[in-house]
């Protein structure tokens, strides 16, 4: 009879499917392999509460935490590379990039206020070809330093430019480094001052030209930053390397870099130092006491 057969229980049994994560609302920590839904990373400024490692931040992540709500005002923001070289699959890259990062370039830059003093900033993404410098990200970052020279106002730029020189523009690429130091060098002689905040990784072109000319350069912790990677480096002179070489704060050690700052402290500490800058005072890099950051060169500032 009908009513004595067994039921399918197919439905019950566990399925031999494997459950995939969703996208979109976890990240996995790369350091201490914890997973952290995305509210709460960004909650915590993209630090992992569990080890503390820095996550990266995208341009528009990066303005946000560094200048005032509501106070940026975008320029060139409709330049984009093209493909003077015609290198093979560019063009393709260039697409698959501004799609997923919804920007027309690794760099944005604009007029803002920080702390309530007026800007000129720039910020670059690591997410579009690896925050590389080709034409148009030089371009940006020089025009960036030029309204800055005839508006009269600080620059503060923060870089994420693992990728250092794009290859993929070749020669025109390797001279948006001569063109964006010769911009430094015109704040320089004018007096303007230049804030360079270097953010993990910075590398190459990026950081053998303007990121590392700063009047005042703020690194956050544990960044990567230098030209050639370690890797490059140990297989050319055949000898291995010092532990933390290349990182934030062998480099402060070393003189390379001012301050290493912690994220959450970024934002006050440029305010201090746009104050004094505001102010017409010029200190000497051996000191910055006056701004609560200790001994410039000696100085780690603590926290999250």
């Amino acid at each position: 009879m009908a009513w004595f057969r067994k039921k399918n229980l197919t439905a019950l049994t566990p399925s031999s499917k494997k459950k995939e994560m969703p996208a979109g609302i976890w990240t996995r920590c790369e350091q201490c392999e914890q997973y952290i839904t995305n509210v709460e990373l960004l909650r915590h400024l993209k630090i992992c509460p569990h080890c503390g490692h820095y996550h990266l931040m995208s341009a528009l992540e990066r303005l946000d935490i560094t200048v005032d709500p509501g106070s940026f005002e975008e320029r060139d923001a409709h330049l984009e590379s093209l493909d003077p070289l015609q290198f093979d699959g560019y063009p393709d890259k260039i697409r698959k990039a501004q799609q997923r990062t919804q920007l027309r370039e690794a760099a944005l830059w604009g007029t803002a206020t920080s702390s309530g003093y007026p800007i000129v900033f720039a910020a670059i993404d690591f997410r579009f070809l690896g925050g590389s410098m080709g034409s148009v990200v030089g371009e940006k970052i020089t025009r960036a330093m030029e309204s800055a020279l005839e508006m009269r106002r600080p620059v503060v730029v923060a870089s994420a430019g693992g990728g250092g020189a794009r290859m993929h523009e070749g020669m025109l690429s390797l001279m948006q480094m001569a063109k964006t130091s010769a911009a430094v060098a015109r704040l320089r002689r004018a007096a303007v001052p230049f804030i360079s905040i270097i953010t993990h990784p910075t590398m190459g072109g990026v950081a053998a030209s303007y990121a590392t000319l700063g009047d005042v350069i703020i690194a956050e912790p544990g960044a990567l930053i230098g030209f050639a990677g370690p890797r490059v480096i140990e297989q050319t002179i055949g000898q291995s390397l010092p532990s933390g070489f290349q990182r934030a704060e062998f480099l402060l050690a070393h003189g390379m870099i001012d301050i290493v700052a912690p994220r959450s402290e970024i934002k006050s500490l440029v305010g201090r130092l746009l104050k004094h800058f505001t102010a017409g005072v010029f200190f000497r890099r051996e000191s910055l006491s006056s701004i609560g950051a200790g001994e410039l060169g000696v100085c780690v500032l603590k926290g999250g």
